[in-house]
């Protein structure tokens, strides 16, 4: 080892340190907000929960255009006609984003009527609530198309213009099960951990890219009629979110370039005591908060 590396090696604690304590001290400082009057906002899964809440914060912090996807024409076309009543101009397509050759077709019609996309707000998702089991191979795959792959094609497909533009912004709805899984939902489990790998190799890959961020917000139950009929024990220290809350939240940080947003904050408090707790304890954790059998009551979106 020369003197050089022998010097970097040293100097490494340090460094890490001062980059702890300047996040820390910046975190407590008003950010300057990023304006969203020139932005072009596409939500996927735009039609109904938390992606319809999306849509009409994004509108109304000030956003030029949205564009919502979805599968279902009727929740697409009400919530455009309520945002366009607002005064936003917001534009629908039909789009599965499991169907990687519709998402590039798709993408492309987008550009030629609407323009470049500038925020990219990846939303769209299922969950079929059963034990690996009792799950259906096609529903199976179904989570994985949807909630995975379909973050790979959304962004190849406008991450590239964002580049050239040297402007953009990437968003992933994701989930603290992604860290902190729950029996009787192991296809969403899988696909949000796999969607948090893809989001912090993207969000480190764009630390040479300038003007173009990241941002994946990780909420605990929302109550929405994706997850109906799912039960926590103890609702009172453990209340579900609010679409609501969870989407001004959202618009928050990504107008503050914040990298990832935990909803409540009490969720770094479960990732760190994870990382070191055993087994067993995590187990007794798990029964006394009646995680194990908070999807015995689940019936999802009718």
């Amino acid at each position: 080892m020369d003197l050089k590396s022998a010097c970097r090696m040293c100097l490494f604690p340090f460094q890490m340190l001062y980059y702890i304590v300047r996040a820390s001290l910046f975190s407590l400082l008003p950010n300057r907000r990023k304006d969203l009057s020139k932005e072009v906002v596409l939500i996927t899964g735009g039609g109904r929960g938390i992606g319809r809440h999306l849509a009409n914060e994004f509108a109304k912090q000030g956003a030029r255009k949205l564009i919502l996807w979805g599968r279902t024409e009727k929740c697409l076309k009400e919530a455009a006609e309520e945002i366009s009543l607002s005064g936003t101009e917001c534009h629908y397509f039909l789009c599965d984003v499991a169907n990687r050759e519709e998402v590039y077709k798709q993408a492309k019609v987008v550009r030629e009527k609407v323009g470049d996309v500038t925020i990219l707000v990846n939303n769209a998702a299922v969950v079929h609530g059963k034990s690996l089991i009792d799950s259906d191979d096609d529903a199976l795959l179904k989570s994985q198309h949807i909630n995975t792959l379909g973050q790979f094609w959304t962004t190849k497909a406008f991450l590239p213009r964002m580049l050239e533009l040297q402007h953009g912004h990437v968003v992933c709805i994701n989930s603290i099960l992604s860290q902190s899984p729950i029996p009787g939902a192991i296809d969403y489990n899988t696909s949000k951990a796999s969607s948090l790998a893809f989001m912090e190799s993207l969000t480190l890959g764009m630390l040479d890219c300038p003007g173009v961020g990241c941002t994946t917000v990780l909420p605990f139950h929302c109550n929405t009629e994706m997850f109906q009929g799912m039960r926590v024990r103890f609702p009172q220290l453990f209340p579900p979110l609010k679409p609501e809350m969870v989407a001004q939240r959202t618009v928050d940080a990504v107008r503050a370039d914040q990298a990832f947003l935990y909803l409540p904050w009490t969720m770094h408090a479960l990732v760190f005591l994870k990382s070191f707790m055993p087994q067993v304890a995590l187990e007794e954790i798990h029964k006394f908060s009646g995680s194990y059998t908070c999807m015995n009551t689940f019936k999802g979106r009718t």
